[in-house]
């Protein structure tokens, strides 16, 4: 990443990403001047990425001793899975009388580029081509202020994401995607929105597992 022309907002992505892939385990002490170091930025936009992280629930800053990652909310993760479910099965029927041609290449291209990244241990991609999948319906509905919205409530939800995938078959997850596309494919508002549903419920049945084999990664 290019930090010549340093700011607070690029800063807070970079951080971002690190603690959303888990790259670095909840309770690891964040320092402003190993940090500022390592990407050659002074500790204001380093402090400022901080306080950001915080209102994100992705850190914790703990006065007089110092900012540390915190651990994945399993209150903040069900909350935003109920939001998600919501939002974007009415999205899905919204769209699927009407589902042409188009939306369902662009789907079925998604699929396949999300096996590839699975083929080629990818996990980094699949999460991006996940994300992208669930995008392209959110466009074709033309609510793409609806999913900025919904970015902004599941960041706990994406740090997740990148565990599950990697603790379990990702195939599942494609599965349910295809699935979605077969009830748009149908023109099927009621199967294309039973679909969605069931993929999003997938991490009620994910996280008492994972809960139990990373205990470290979660907190109430």
């Amino acid at each position: 990443m290019d930090f010549t022309i340093s700011t607070a907002p690029q800063v807070y992505d970079w951080l971002r990403d690190v603690i959303l892939r888990c790259e670095l385990p909840p309770g690891a002490r964040l320092s402003e001047i190993e940090i500022g170091k390592r990407i050659g930025v002074s500790r204001q936009p380093v402090r400022e990425a901080f306080i950001r992280l915080a209102s994100d629930g992705l850190a914790e800053i703990r006065p007089q001793r110092g900012t540390y990652i915190s651990a994945i909310s399993v209150s903040a993760v069900l909350s935003a899975r109920l939001i998600r479910e919501a939002v974007e099965s009415d999205l899905v029927r919204m769209i699927a009388a009407d589902a042409d041609a188009a939306l369902i290449a662009r789907l079925d291209h998604e699929l396949d580029r999300q096996r590839e990244a699975v083929a080629r241990g990818d996990t980094d991609g699949f999460v991006r081509l996940d994300d992208d999948f669930h995008y392209a319906i959110a466009q074709a509905a033309g609510q793409e202020t609806v999913w900025g919205v919904l970015e902004g409530l599941k960041s706990q939800m994406n740090r997740l994401r990148y565990i599950t995938v990697r603790a379990f078959d990702a195939q599942k997850l494609i599965d349910q995607h295809a699935a979605i596309v077969e009830g748009l494919r149908a023109r099927d508002p009621g199967r294309a929105e039973q679909a969605m549903r069931l993929h999003l419920r997938e991490v009620l049945n994910d996280l008492p597992e994972l809960s139990r084999s990373h205990p470290e990664f979660f907190k109430p």
